[in-house]
């Protein structure tokens, strides 16, 4: 039996993968918050995976917040990572983001295995930052895993997500623009840190969905899925296109992927295609 603890009481991925392996007899899952100090004390030693998804998930540009993220992001994951390699843990796994790439407008918005991480805010790269201290910690007796996602959506999902899906539920007309984003269903994530579990891997991992999204597709599937029509329309394109330079324009209407051979993995994870996973999303 693998013992994990989950950090982050509220997280929605710690809450989604707890849920996922609640009927496999092979795991045993704890949670811990980390808001206080109290954490320090315990035991992580009959643990073999700490499952790291505390944090600040969202992206602000608030310059008061910055000390904050640094704080919770990069220091708090190095407490809590050097801590399980003292106490014998054999395995930690950090959610990072792709947000260390920036907005990735160069290259078409395509990341490979060479693109050089570029944060374009203090979200990301305290993410960046983290990544680069834990790492430091890999031996034969502590597997550090990092996974970079993509956007991750699912039922009860915060971030972008539900923004796109309420916009969808409510217009008649949307921009058929043609972009490609990557995103992972929160199934397939799970499913992918399973195997990670499984396997007591470590390393760099780009997990995604196997298709990439277009977003006019998207809101056109979310639509449908509520029995609704809408119409997607190319008049505007010319101007979005020139507004693609607006970080909130690019973030909707940009491509940023994933080179598909980043992610692949030998047992594999992408269980939910983007039709199933919208229906399981918007399901009442």
């Amino acid at each position: 039996m693998k013992r994990i603890l989950i950090t982050g009481k509220n997280s929605y991925i710690g809450n989604s993968f707890e849920n996922w392996i609640a009927d496999d007899d092979s795991f045993h899952v704890e949670k811990i918050s980390l808001r206080e100090d109290n954490w320090k004390g315990l035991d992580f030693s009959k643990y073999d995976v700490i499952f790291h998804v505390a944090g600040i998930a969202h992206v602000s540009s608030d310059p008061k917040m910055e000390e904050k993220y640094y704080k919770v992001n990069k220091d708090l994951t190095m407490d809590v990572a050097k801590k399980a390699k003292d106490d014998g843990v054999k395995q930690f796994i950090f959610m990072s983001s792709i947000i260390v790439y920036g907005d990735s407008t160069e290259a078409n918005g395509i990341i490979t295995k060479s693109t050089p991480p570029d944060p374009s805010n203090f979200y990301g790269n305290s993410k960046l930052q983290a990544e680069e201290g834990v790492r430091k910690l890999q031996s034969d007796r502590f597997n550090v895993v990092i996974i970079r996602p993509p956007m991750i959506y699912g039922k009860g999902s915060k971030g972008n997500y539900p923004k796109l899906a309420k916009l969808a539920k409510i217009t008649p007309v949307f921009p058929d623009f043609p972009n490609k984003r990557s995103m992972l269903h929160i199934d397939n994530l799970c499913e992918f840190i399973k195997l990670m579990i499984i396997n007591n891997e470590n390393g760099l991992f780009f997990p995604q969905n196997e298709e990439f999204v277009n977003t006019s597709e998207l809101v056109q599937v979310i639509s449908k899925t509520h029995k609704k029509k809408i119409w997607l329309i190319s008049t505007f394109n010319p101007v979005i296109k020139k507004l693609l330079k607006f970080e909130i324009v690019n973030k909707v209407f940009g491509n940023l992927v994933y080179e598909k051979s980043m992610s692949t993995y030998e047992s594999g994870y992408q269980l939910r295609n983007l039709e199933d996973s919208i229906k399981l999303t918007e399901r009442e």
